[in-house]
């Protein structure tokens, strides 16, 4: 029996085979091609295969999605050209705010523009090199411990996930998040193979940067990490708390270096803290982006959600969370085999020594999946879809392990039975998920029922049939676990992806509202809300257009006006990098929108329509301003300034409810000739609900005061000019 606790490497000039093994003294492209001594020869030109598999895939069309998520492109291009807006994140190069996340994840695509200038794939490739990373590291920590055929089952799940595509293909945080926390767990692993302490600390060090790519979302993970390093490492106890205490040290001096600058730095010359309300950093990390995504108390932000088993904005909260309509499609796919297997290991690794690696591989990878699932089933707050990216890497781990283990125990009855068990979770569950989008290749279903059935009826008796049958069996099972997920991603990548608010799969795949949903049907008992129904909202339909005025009421959202957010098709603009306009999404989410009006849902959670007369107003004298114009909410400003280049001030940051700038300080700008234009509409705080807010007051000042110009469907303010000159 393989216990897999054995030393992971064997010694340097071992050989496979009778033939000497490249080692260090070997050619480096040898050494690469060879990959390590104890693997088959065919292990590394695999690994190769599905990393360059893995790129291409990421990269197919990828201009698709123009400028994806046009709040975080805007403050990539503030970055490209200001090192100051570089360093705080800020969406402008005038540097009035910042985004609401820390830069980390910024950096990488900022670096990126300065060297190829500001295009879609400037922006968007340093993203696929994530994900071609991520699904690296993956393969790297289950070989050490499982086998390279786990090692490449675990990669191809992570790969071959939607929300994985999605996300690996997109300018939000979350793919550098999931590259850092997959590192993080890789180390844990190694640390636990033999206590040293460097290990630790760099895991340490992997988590703090993670935190300064999406704050607190980066600690999910450390109890399940501190836990199984202080119980399973081989080390005397009082050696592994002092080497926990070390990795805390990192930690803290790798995420927090740039807090305590940012804390420490005069308020009155650095950029106003986006999404806090008393410009300060960890009023946001532990306000709007820590505790509040918790328990749904979140001070400026859109809305929060329903609690326990409620109903509201962001969908229903439960232990069924990952499972229902709104997210099932997104990362769920083999979520059952996965817990499946994650048992099966803890099981088969029950009677092992309390330093047992494999044990402990299973618990660090295992244990991150299970709290971020528990935490994004119950969270209350602002919680989109595209957040369980965060679980595809530990969900693939746990795959490719527990797939591995028992594969090698297949001899053994219980094993035997257990891997056909998953396999057939994963065949029904895959129907379930595929029966939810009824006209998208309905025989796919079918396929992936029958195949996966008649495989896991095969694995049955895997241990008494021949080697080469049984392979045969494992790979017809295989292809049908991933056939669903596959054809999701593959839809995923064949179009672009834009606003705030994005989804995997083919239309209607992802619906808001739901537990669980039949086909054609977007919620479950009791109703709820729907990506397509939202109360006084208009549906959108497949072909992706809105049919409607936003929020609750019918009668526009916050801060447009009545009938400016209706989808209709194509408009031309300047916004995009190819000059064409994006599909963008709906409010809240789901559904892929045509962008029009004033940017979709109120300039909100899409990026506005420029029309190229608007973008050569803003564009004369262009030079002689600090910020060629202001606008309230950051994706309207933020679609002006790509169009044209130049700075624009986001008024109240994202929702516009950012009490930033104050009315005073707008005007001291005004009269300074620092802002050329005021431009209309926009944010959450010029309408509804912000009759009192900074935002409000800022545009009822302009409004009564200075000069009106219509440009197209724009309308602009000239603060150069007063009312009646």
């Amino acid at each position: 029996m393989t216990t897999h606790d054995a030393p992971p490497t064997t010694a340097p000039g071992a050989t496979t085979a009778g033939k000497p093994a490249a080692g260090p003294g070997q050619p480096f492209v040898r050494r690469l091609w060879r990959g390590r001594p104890e693997d088959p020869r065919w292990a590394r030109p695999a690994l190769l295969v599905l990393l360059a598999a893995t790129l291409l895939l990421y990269l197919y069309g990828l201009g698709a999605s123009g400028y994806a998520n046009s709040f975080y492109s805007a403050a990539v291009q503030a970055g490209s050209t200001s090192w100051k807006a570089f360093f705080f994140g800020s969406l402008d190069a005038g540097n009035a705010i910042t985004v609401d996340k820390p830069p980390a994840a910024l950096w990488p695509m900022a670096l990126s523009v300065r060297l190829f200038g500001l295009n879609s794939w400037a922006i968007l490739a340093p993203e696929v090199l994530m994900g071609v990373a991520t699904v690296a590291v993956v393969y790297a920590a289950v070989r050490r411990r499982f086998s390279p055929v786990a090692g490449l089952v675990a990669g191809t799940v992570l790969a071959l996930t939607p929300v994985a595509a999605l996300m690996f293909r997109f300018n939000n945080p979350d793919a550098l998040l999931a590259l850092l926390m997959s590192v993080a767990c890789y180390l844990v692993v190694r640390a636990l193979e033999d206590g040293r302490t460097k290990w630790l600390v760099w895991a340490g060090t992997a988590v703090g940067l993670a935190f300064l790519a999406k704050t607190l979302q980066a600690f999910l993970i450390l109890p399940a990490l501190a836990a199984v390093y202080a119980v399973c490492a081989p080390v005397p106890l009082r050696k592994r708390f002092a080497q926990l205490a070390a990795a805390t040290l990192a930690l803290v001096v790798s995420g927090g270096w740039w807090v305590a600058v940012v804390e420490l730095w005069p308020a009155s010359s650095r950029p106003y803290i986006g999404g806090s309300q008393h410009n300060s950093f960890l009023e946001l990390t532990f306000g709007y982006n820590g505790l509040g995504r918790l328990n749904g108390e979140e001070t400026g932000s859109v809305g929060g959600g329903g609690g326990p088993r409620g109903g509201g904005m962001w969908g229903e909260t439960g232990w069924d969370r990952m499972f229902d309509s709104e997210i099932g499609g997104q990362i769920s796919w083999l979520l059952p085999t996965a817990l499946i297997l994650l048992a099966a290991g803890l099981v088969a690794t029950r009677r092992a020594r309390r330093t047992s690696v494999t044990r402990a591989s299973f618990l660090v990878w295992g244990g991150s999946l299970l709290t971020t699932m528990v935490v994004f089933s119950y969270m209350a707050g602002i919680f989109h879809q595209y957040y369980t990216v965060a679980l595809a890497p530990y969900l693939a781990a746990v795959t490719g392990m527990g797939a591995g283990l028992l594969w090698e125990r297949r001899r053994e009855g219980w094993a035997a039975v257990t891997l056909a068990a998953s396999l057939v979770a994963a065949a029904a569950w895959g129907y379930v998920l595929l029966h939810r989008t009824p006209d998208y290749l309905p025989w796919l279903r079918w396929l992936v029922l029958v195949g996966g059935l008649a495989a896991a009826l095969g694995l049955v008796f895997a241990g008494r049939l021949t080697r080469r049958l049984a392979l045969a069996t494992a790979a017809v099972g295989l292809v049908a676990a991933l056939a669903g997920p596959a054809a999701y991603t593959l839809s995923t990548v064949r179009q672009g992806h834009t606003g705030s608010i994005v989804t995997a799969g083919p239309a209607g795949a992802s619906m808001m509202g739901g537990r669980g949903g039949g086909p054609g049907r977007t919620g479950g008992p009791g109703g709820g809300r729907t990506w397509e129904g939202m109360p006084g909202q208009g549906q959108q339909n497949q072909q992706g257009q809105q049919n409607g005025n936003g929020f609750p009421g019918g009668g526009g959202f916050p801060g447009g006006t009545p009938g400016q957010n209706q989808q209709n098709g194509t408009q031309p603009n300047g916004t995009q990098p190819n000059g064409t306009q994006p599909n963008g999404n709906g409010f809240p989410g789901g559904g892929r929108t045509r962008e029009g009006g004033m940017g979709g849902v109120g300039g909100l959670l899409n990026g506005a329509s420029v029309p190229a007369e608007a973008r050569r107003l803003l564009e004369e004298d262009a030079g002689d301003y600090t910020w060629v114009a202001a606008s309230i909410g950051s994706q309207n400003a933020a679609s002006y300034q790509l169009a044209t280049g130049e700075a624009v001030m986001a008024i109240g940051g994202f929702n516009g409810t950012d009490p930033s700038p104050t009315l005073a300080r707008f005007k001291k700008y005004v009269e300074d000739g620092r802002i050329h234009y005021f431009i209309a509409g926009g944010g959450m705080g010029g309408g509804m609900g912000g009759g009192d807010s900074t935002a409000s007051e800022i545009s009822s000042w302009v409004q009564s005061t200075f000069t009106k110009v219509t440009v197209g469907s724009a309308t602009f303010y000239d603060l150069t000019r007063k009312a009646g000159d």
